[in-house]
């Protein structure tokens, strides 16, 4: 026997082992081919409820052609029920051909990965071993006309208001916003105003533009969130978001 094919029989073993134990919840997920440029959480939130099962939504971008393709969401619900998988379902292509799947799912724990099955393969992203928590990067809230000094609602203001996750203490947090349909645009910084029970922050500014101008079909606007070098965007999977908005991207 070569040394290659001990190798090849001993990783097989292992995986294997793995795999079995990973069914009775005692570790997280593991792959038969882990290949992170094949599906990766693209983003995700979680809703907390007080009474201990949460609401997870969770979106997952996948590079492949394959003609039967599945993705799922690898969540662990409880010590005594263990591991789930939730189905996501295809939402939308994004302008490089990449796939965005959607998954709906509760679970009393934060912890779960994606699964990816291409014609019988199997991928994952398990966030390095590590497995997701469900807090997303950046999400955004509907945006909401102000009430002026009477209650009634002023459509030239609007609160524009964002979650992040706390990466560092420095950082910088737009709205980019437009009026013409993108010819061109403007941004206004969002302000802290407080931290969540999760951990999360929550900034928001408010935008006043001319009167009834946000009802337009010229106005557009995204997010987005700069800290430690790195740049993330809330743009609605590249559809950006306009007062029509009224939920979650």
């Amino acid at each position: 026997m070569t040394k290659t094919t001990k190798k090849t029989r001993f990783a097989a073993i292992l995986l294997t082992l793995a795999m079995v134990i990973g069914l009775f919840g005692a570790v997280g997920v593991t792959s038969a081919s882990a290949a992170t440029d094949k599906v990766s959480l693209y983003s995700s939130s979680v809703t907390f409820s007080r009474v201990g099962v949460n609401s997870y939504e969770v979106f997952i971008r996948t590079r492949d052609n394959a003609a039967d393709q599945q993705v799922y969401v690898h969540y662990f619900y409880t010590d005594i029920i263990g591991w789930c998988d939730a189905q996501a379902e295809y939402f939308t292509t994004l302008n490089d051909g990449s796939k965005i799947w959607k998954a709906n799912f509760t679970s009393a724990m934060t912890r779960y990965a994606i699964k990816f099955v291409a014609d019988g393969r199997e991928y994952w992203d398990n966030n390095n071993g590590k497995d997701y928590n469900g807090s997303e990067t950046i999400g955004v809230a509907p945006i909401a006309p102000q009430r002026d000094a009477s209650g009634f609602y002023n459509t030239s203001r609007y609160s524009i208001n964002a979650v992040l996750q706390n990466y560092a203490y420095h950082k910088d947090v737009f709205v980019r916003y437009t009026r013409d349909n993108w010819n061109t645009w403007q941004d206004a910084a969002l302000s802290y105003n407080k931290t969540r029970d999760d951990g999360t922050e929550l900034w928001n500014t408010v935008l006043t533009l001319p009167y009834g101008e946000g009802f337009g079909e010229g106005f557009a606007y995204a997010i987005c969130y700069r800290v430690n070098g790195n740049e993330y965007w809330a743009n609605n999977f590249g559809a950006n978001y306009d007062t029509s908005f009224s939920v979650r991207h």
